[in-house]
């Protein structure tokens, strides 16, 4: 999977502009589904298998998008004021590299470089691209843009830009590829502007209709030096969320995810994120309401341009997956 991982890292794909990601998506899945198709909001929904006795109707989603910055002005000394598109956080960005849809390439400055000890606002900041004048500056407003930073292999770690959620994306294609046989009428959704409000998703499972939904996405960890209390680690597996700030998980979904990982002995963590949410809150609340849960990747550095996970967490997620869905799926009551 690390080629395909990387290679979905690497694409371009801020949130409204993910088609370079999905065409990736497209090609890694030819000839896996048994039906493939784009919705107007170019999320990519693949479905597998037919409803045999007993099964379900399940929505799977990974977002393809990543966060961004979008030009909103060019002074007359060709530097260019941005906000941002999805949840970028300012802490990240003085001195960071920045690559425009049309190739252009710059560096993000600040007002005063007297700066040491404080992250400058973002209405303080501007992007270099090295333009002289208004004039000569090859970017406009409008024009989006995305973190640059070398994809980096340590092993069983991984760094890169947008691993949030461009490894939900690899563990959603690698189970599809895996999946050999299943009661449930699967679909494998690829969504959409999922960092500037689960958008993709929404009409997505609008459409799906399903009975069941789970999204795949990273999640924070409580590992690093002085760091949140968390308990979440990179390396102890993927985490079975049981509540975000945008959603509650069934408690149903949650007991069937940790006693089949427990089953098949697949390790897995416990997750409360206390700010950020998923797929899973849209999934959830479609038409009369859909029970969920999801399966995240620990993450530490979610939503900077060097975000890291364990490559074992990300096997043993696929695990996990192909596990829950290889068979009828029973939600007992408590």
């Amino acid at each position: 999977m690390k080629e395909l991982i990387r290679s979905l890292v690497e694409a371009t794909g801020p949130s409204g502009y993910e088609t370079q990601v999905r065409e990736l998506v497209q090609t890694s899945i030819t000839g896996l589904a048994d039906e493939v198709k784009v919705d107007a909001l170019g999320n990519l929904i693949a479905r597998k298998g037919k409803l045999k006795e007993g099964g379900k109707r399940v929505m799977l989603s990974a977002h393809m998008d990543e966060i961004g910055l979008i030009a909103t002005f060019v002074d007359d000394n060709g530097f260019i004021r941005f906000t941002a598109n999805g949840g970028v956080f300012p802490v990240y960005l003085l001195g960071s590299r920045v690559r425009f849809l049309n190739g252009v390439e710059g560096v993000i400055g600040a007002e005063s470089n007297n700066l040491r000890d404080q992250a400058p606002a973002m209405d303080k900041c501007f992007i270099d691209v090295g333009a002289k004048d208004r004039l000569g500056c090859p970017v406009s407003v409008g024009d989006m843009a995305v973190f640059v930073r070398p994809y980096l292999d340590l092993g069983d770690r991984l760094v890169s830009k947008a691993l949030d959620d461009r490894v939900g994306v690899a563990i959603l294609v690698e189970a599809l590829k895996q999946l050999q046989d299943t009661p449930n009428e699967l679909y494998f959704v690829f969504s959409t502007q999922e960092e500037v409000g689960t958008r993709g998703a929404i009409t997505a499972a609008y459409a799906v209709d399903p009975e069941l939904g789970i999204a795949l996405d990273v999640t924070k960890t409580g590992d690093t030096p002085k760091c949140d209390k968390m308990e979440v680690t990179l390396g102890k597996g993927p985490t079975v969320k049981v509540r975000d700030s945008g959603m509650l998980s069934d408690p149903r979904v949650v007991r069937w995810m940790r006693k089949t990982a427990e089953k098949a002995g697949i390790p897995y963590q416990l997750e409360v994120l206390e700010a950020g949410s998923t797929d899973a809150r849209s999934i959830q609340v479609t038409r009369a309401g859909v029970p969920v849960g999801v399966i995240s990747i620990p993450c530490r550095y979610v939503h900077s341009p060097s975000e890291m996970v364990d490559y074992q967490d990300v096997v043993n997620s696929v695990k996990l997956l192909v596990a829950l869905l290889s068979e009828r799926i029973v939600l007992e009551q408590q």
